[in-house]
């Protein structure tokens, strides 16, 4: 046994691999005890080593379903709160659309019924509709998943990019003319061959080094900076309706004292919102390509 003096109590402490016991008034008593032996894992029996394995396995499995949760969270916050755009009536004050990513624009003039926007440029995935009209269920339904499909990861890199809005359904002149493809999802009609053409907006961060789509029927196109006149409306959309805003849209914009509609301009509509949104809640669009008056 190792006695101290009540003296030596006053001075530094020092770590000691010792038991300590104190009495009253009297010299602490320090006994020297071994620290227990850890478990060598060698000495573990087969059933230990198993139950280790299985815990460990069982932690890492719950760590990733906490990040799998916190992300069909957020991804679910997306569209349980909604953005909004700024509203001229109480149709377009009821819209919303989910907060994704979309095309960058700069309002240039609002009008009552319409407004001119200046686009910047985008790339976007885009694919020929089966059908004859943009909006048939079957068709439009067929050329969403292909896109979709690429979006998740068909694609060479088997990249998995986020989703965007809108999509973009636009009737088409000529098979080189380009279409947009992020939050809206745009279908385009060929006036030779009547087909529609669909895009998705391409997650902007990926630039012109996109990945290469496994389908060939999937083509991968850049949208220059464009002046678009844009009006909204909610519901669902049909040929007849399309058909309709456009024609409208067109009369509105020969008394624009300040923009035109462009030379073999075609319509474009963007629809923002999933399936299952409340059809007075949905926002569409429907854009025609404008140009400034010459003065």
């Amino acid at each position: 046994m190792l006695v101290v003096t009540p003296f030596s109590v006053f001075q530094p402490l020092q770590k000691f691999p010792f038991g300590v016991s104190e009495g009253h008034g009297k010299a602490l008593s320090i006994s020297a005890t071994a620290a227990p032996p850890r478990p060598n894992r060698a000495d573990r029996s087969p059933l230990e080593t198993r139950l280790s394995l299985v815990q460990a396995v069982v932690s890492q499995a719950a760590t990733v379903s906490q990040r799998l949760l916190i992300d069909l969270a957020n991804e679910t916050a997306k569209y349980v709160f909604p953005r909004r755009f700024e509203s001229r009536n109480l149709e377009e004050a009821l819209m919303s659309v989910p907060d994704l990513e979309t095309v960058n624009f700069t309002v240039l003039r609002r009008r009552e019924s319409y407004e001119i926007r200046e686009v910047e440029p985008y790339f976007i995935a885009e694919t020929t509709m089966p059908g004859k009209t943009g909006f048939d269920f079957t068709g439009a339904s067929k050329s969403f998943n292909v896109l979709a499909a690429y979006l998740f990861g068909e694609n060479v890199a088997k990249e998995k990019m986020e989703m965007t809005s809108p999509v973009f359904t636009r009737k088409d002149q000529s098979e080189g003319e380009r279409m947009e493809m992020t939050t809206p999802v745009i279908t385009k009609k060929s006036d030779n061959q009547e087909r529609w053409q669909m895009s998705f907006v391409m997650p902007s961060k990926y630039g012109s080094r996109l990945p290469v789509p496994k389908d060939p029927s999937v083509r991968i196109r850049e949208i220059p900076r464009k002046i678009v006149a844009v009006t909204a409306f909610s519901g669902f959309v049909t040929d007849d309706e399309v058909q309709r805003r456009d024609s409208q849209l067109r009369d509105d914009l020969k008394k624009d004292p300040l923009f035109q509609v462009k030379e073999n301009a075609v319509v474009e509509v963007a629809q923002y919102n999933p399936p299952f949104t409340l059809p007075f809640t949905r926002r569409n669009e429907i854009a025609l390509e404008v140009e400034r008056k010459n003065k």
